[in-house]
């Protein structure tokens, strides 16, 4: 708490880098047209949450395309846990917001360029950095291709935020941190009950699709195998 208190009175005399650095990315705000300013913040509050949530929605589609249940399963099971790891991070971060009680920016400091309104809660950790990063790196153990798409989404979603001018560079690295840690340290906790629970349901005739869609090519290598088994059962019954 103290340590925050004073890293944002140090940047009134303009010697602390994290003031600095809000300052300067801040000021890409001002200078930019309005649309810009508009954009920005459309994307910063709500776009890009949103685009990680169509990313998972996107790699839990294709991951179910594994040639056995095994494989889906746990494919499925680590993409579940990106939007899980997303939560618990966020409900992790009420009780540090809570005892660090850092007031947002603008509060502090004149000549912020401001992009939304209503922001009065505290401002270390940035929940918006947390989700981004949790999802980032959640997709990440699932899917590499996919993760890295995530992971490049939760930076640009922590540089949006300052950008916006309602948190410190330090609000989203805090962010980043712990959406990375609550992901990739509970995810070997998360596989060992959710694949058990994803393979379940692929066993199921109705929700079967939410865990295993097999590829055409793997279906049609079932279809193959399937008559062929028949007819060898029968040469031998013949014999």
């Amino acid at each position: 708490m103290a340590g925050l208190a004073g890293l944002s009175a140090l940047g009134a005399s303009g010697s602390n880098p994290d003031v600095g650095l809000l300052y300067d990315i801040n000021g890409l705000a001002k200078d930019a047209p309005g649309w810009v300013d508009s954009t920005m913040a459309f994307v910063g509050e709500y776009g890009l949450l949103l685009a990680l949530v169509l990313l998972t929605l996107w790699c839990w589609w294709g991951v179910r395309k594994r040639d056995s249940l095994d494989d889906a399963a746990s494919s499925v099971a680590s993409v579940v846990w990106a939007p899980l790891a997303a939560g618990i991070a966020v409900l992790v971060n009420v009780p540090i917001r809570s005892f660090v009680e850092r007031p947002r920016p603008f509060t502090d400091h004149d000549g912020l360029d401001v992009l939304v309104s209503g922001k009065s809660d505290f401002s270390f950790v940035s929940d918006h950095a947390t989700l981004a990063m949790a999802i980032g790196a959640g997709l990440f153990v699932a899917h590499r291709k996919f993760g890295l798409i995530g992971l490049g989404l939760a930076v640009l979603e922590g540089f949006c935020r300052v950008f916006m001018g309602v948190h410190y560079p330090t609000d989203v690295v805090g962010g980043f941190a712990l959406g990375t840690a609550v992901a990739l340290l509970l995810s070997p906790l998360a596989s060992a009950l959710l694949t058990p629970l994803a393979r379940a349901v692929g066993r199921t005739t109705r929700l079967r699709w939410l865990v295993w869609s097999p590829s055409a090519a793997s279906s049609a290598r079932e279809t193959v195998e399937i008559p062929e088994a028949r007819e060898s059962e029968e040469r031998d019954l013949a014999a």
